[in-house]
């Protein structure tokens, strides 16, 4: 899916001289040193993170007008689905303890920020590849306390946690956090937004 269909994706773009925008994710990278930028080697260490820098390759190879946006741990309201934040706050509501990774970094995304930057990207038919997260990096741990404070609820319930503690079937990049600097210079309407300011809306 995340590779071969967008090849074909790619592929018909061109052909109809269309525009395209390929969605994807901070975990190309192998989390090594954080806050990447752009022009940053991608060097994924998960199945998911190699899907999806192929999908990146396919795009650069065979779409002719395309932007490849990265983004980070995506949280907001609906979808079928519980995110990061919305499973936070279900678990702090019912008064459940929650566990928060001190040692993994991230730049949340919230859904409808990235929405929005992905339309002004769309309307200006932006080339390359840009970060369009958070404008924050971020511990899991971090964002979790500030959610808690924002939401009025009891911080006390998130308690600190390290990766090697999970049991995880695949391996995590330590610190995926994306430099948005280029893409909060370029965009003038929709701006990566900072953890509190996106939390509040």
């Amino acid at each position: 899916m995340n590779a071969e269909a967008c090849k074909h994706i790619a592929v018909s773009s061109r052909n109809l001289g269309a525009y395209l925008i390929y969605v994807s994710t901070d975990y190309v990278f192998d989390g090594e040193r954080g806050f990447y930028r752009e022009e940053d080697t991608p060097n994924p260490i998960n199945h998911y993170g190699y899907t999806k820098m192929m999908g990146e390759e396919f795009v650069k190879r065979y779409a002719k007008s395309w932007c490849i946006a990265r983004t980070s741990v995506i949280y907001g309201w609906g979808g079928l689905k519980l995110n990061f934040a919305t499973w936070l706050i279900k678990n702090l509501k019912q008064g459940g303890q929650v566990k928060a990774l001190v040692d993994q970094y991230v730049s949340p995304t919230l859904n409808s920020n990235l929405a929005e930057m992905l339309i002004e990207i769309a309307e200006k038919r932006l080339q390359g590849i840009l970060h369009t997260a958070g404008a924050n990096r971020v511990s899991r741990y971090e964002f979790a306390k500030k959610l808690a404070e924002i939401f009025n609820l009891n911080p006390d319930l998130v308690t600190p946690a390290k990766m090697v503690e999970l049991q995880w079937m695949a391996r995590r990049p330590r610190d995926s956090s994306l430099n948005t600097t280029k893409c909060s210079s370029i965009l003038k309407r929709s701006k990566p937004m900072r953890l509190e300011e996106a939390l509040e809306k």
